[in-house]
């Protein structure tokens, strides 16, 4: 029995899913440089043609794979935080400990942290995302505070980003990850 037209829609989207969504983990690992597309293909197990046939370059499918690694949710979560009237060493808690869940737990979240770091990196003045920014304005909180370390707040917020990256990396290559506990990215802000 023939395919209808939106059985045919649906096979092409999910195809097509599966295609960015392999190739994240794939271009996270490797880099772009690295990544040839017949050795990407293998890795998703499809022929090269396929995805020629959504792509037109490993150019444009890396540009749609930027599009969708962005970190919107993540700022907006962090702005909402920035506003509640809690103390910042409560709000850093909040972000460790949900960074450190997500890092156990979400294997696309890693490839997403690897591949928005590699983006971040390839800027001009990567302290201008607004991650950064709104992280260092929970830290500049609590330096007014006397809860969070002294020093500047931007350079903090790198510190504490690059090991969220690390374990992220480590958790995509890493045959063991221990999992990160939240103290150990409190400690690195935190006066006690």
């Amino acid at each position: 029995m023939p395919k209808t037209e939106e059985q045919c829609k649906k096979m092409r989207e999910d195809m097509k899913s599966r295609i960015l969504k392999m190739s994240s983990l794939y271009f996270a690992k490797n880099g772009f440089g690295d990544t040839k597309i017949g050795d990407l293909a293998k890795h998703i197990g499809i022929g090269q043609g396929t995805i020629y046939l959504y792509f037109s370059s490993k150019e444009e499918l890396f540009e749609e794979i930027r599009k969708n690694a962005d970190n919107r949710d993540e700022v907006k979560k962090l702005k909402l935080l920035v506003k509640l009237p809690i103390p910042a060493k409560a709000k850093i808690d909040r972000i460790s400990a949900e960074m450190c869940r997500r890092l156990a737990e979400d294997e696309e979240f890693c490839v997403k942290i690897t591949l928005l770091t590699q983006i971040l990196l390839e800027k001009e003045d990567m302290y201008a995302d607004e991650l950064y920014k709104e992280l260092a304005r929970i830290i500049r909180q609590g330096q007014k505070e006397g809860s969070l370390v002294k020093g500047d707040a931007l350079y903090l917020a790198d510190l504490y980003w690059g090991n969220v990256y690390l374990c992220a990396l480590k958790r995509m290559f890493g045959k063991s990850f221990g999992a990160l506990r939240k103290e150990t990215l409190n400690r690195l802000l935190a006066l006690d």
